[in-house]
């Protein structure tokens, strides 16, 4: 188990040195296509690098689907949540520390890549719109890694299909919430940035896991599994 949770440290920590770096770092440059690429591209490497050790799952929203699907249980999802989390508030933290090797940065006006909504956030997006994207975003991502993953599944595509997938979902909601979709992702951030990232991360932890939690049911019950009847 231990070798699991550092492979889950090092995954989240993957996610958030691609995704949020290329958003803190390189925004300006590549813009909010190529921000979706990095998330996207996060995926597929720590799913081909580390997926074998601990599934990669990288997203404690990810991992509550495991468990209401049948996969791991209560014990196991705790412990990959708190390695996720660990990875992403690290991986935030080496972000910060590389920005702030520019004159002119600063946490308080630059952001850290943290999720919002609301007045003063990328589109001003109400806080129904936040709570319903993430909630449909997280919902359509766990099930598409549940059937990626499931048995009889092409094994070698799932890290791209789950890849690509991110991409296509931060293409759709960057400008609402930045695309959480992830817990752990949002966290790490929202330490360092603090104030209202603080305030509005409850979105960003209630409305993945639940739509991860669905997710995690309907394929037990068998609507988006190939071996049911």
């Amino acid at each position: 188990m231990s070798k699991k949770l550092v492979a889950e440290a090092i995954g989240t920590f993957i996610l958030v040195f691609f995704g949020v770096g290329s958003a803190v770092l390189m925004g300006e440059q590549i813009g909010m296509h190529g921000i979706a690429l990095a998330f996207g591209l996060s995926i597929v490497a720590a799913a081909y690098g580390l997926g074998a050790i601990s599934g990669a799952h990288l997203n404690p929203a990810v991992s509550l689907g495991m468990v209401t699907a049948g996969r791991m249980t209560g014990g196991e999802f705790l412990g990959y949540a708190i390695a996720q989390t660990l990875g992403a508030i690290l991986g935030a933290l080496v972000i910060l520390t590389i920005a702030s090797g520019k004159a002119d940065y600063a946490v308080a006006v630059d952001g850290l890549g943290q999720n919002g909504y609301g007045a003063g956030y990328l589109g001003e997006y109400s806080l129904s719109a936040a709570l319903l994207f993430e909630a449909v975003a997280t919902f359509l991502f766990v099930t598409v890694i549940l059937g990626a993953t499931q048995a009889g599944a092409p094994a070698a595509m799932a890290g791209l299909a789950i890849g690509l997938t991110l991409t296509g979902i931060h293409l759709v909601g960057i400008n609402v919430t930045g695309v959480s979709v992830n817990p752990a992702r949002s966290i790490g951030p929202a330490l360092f940035a603090g104030g209202k990232a603080l305030a509005d991360l409850w979105v960003f932890i209630v409305a993945p896991l639940a739509g991860g939690a669905l997710a995690g049911l309907l394929h037990s019950a068998g609507a988006t599994r190939a071996d049911a009847n």
